[in-house]
């Protein structure tokens, strides 16, 4: 290691904000929605009669496995781990593309995009707080081990 990598901080002692209960709820949540619904999908595409089977249960599997990275960063995020911002980051990010094809549907899918967006801007927000990112040790970009510049 040289002397300007910095360790990752695995976990902060400390109490943990209610920013970083709240975003890892959040994420948990949109972890279980991918989940309910790729099994959803996966027992459709097996004992339903959908359009095309083999999309139906691949869609089925895709959002199962989809579902891992939002509820690995929810418990990441309650253990203060500092590798779980970024997954979690990534899960909102991703997340708001969707809501904005859920938003142009002439469906019900309506409500559904517009609680996707709140969810994922709300999430974003309390994962670039900085009581959060103190809370999980991340340091901003130029600071050294130390406090040094």
């Amino acid at each position: 290691m040289t002397s300007e990598q910095t360790p990752a901080t695995e976990a902060n002692t400390g109490p943990r904000p209610r920013r970083l209960t709240y975003a890892a709820g959040l994420a948990a949540l949109e972890g279980l929605a991918l989940a309910v619904g790729g099994v959803w999908m996966l027992v459709e595409g097996l004992t339903g009669a959908p359009d095309d089977r083999r999309s139906a249960v691949t869609g089925g599997i895709t959002l199962v496995v989809l579902a891992l990275l939002p509820l690995l960063a929810a418990r990441g995020l309650l253990k203060q781990k500092s590798w779980s911002r970024g997954p979690a980051v990534i899960t909102q990010i991703m997340a708001l593309p969707v809501a904005y094809n859920l938003l142009q549907a002439d469906s019900v899918a309506i409500p559904a995009g517009i609680a996707l967006a709140v969810v994922a801007v709300v999430a974003l927000v309390l994962l670039v707080n900085p009581a959060t990112t103190q809370a999980l040790g991340i340091k901003g970009p130029g600071r050294a081990q130390d406090g040094k510049q």
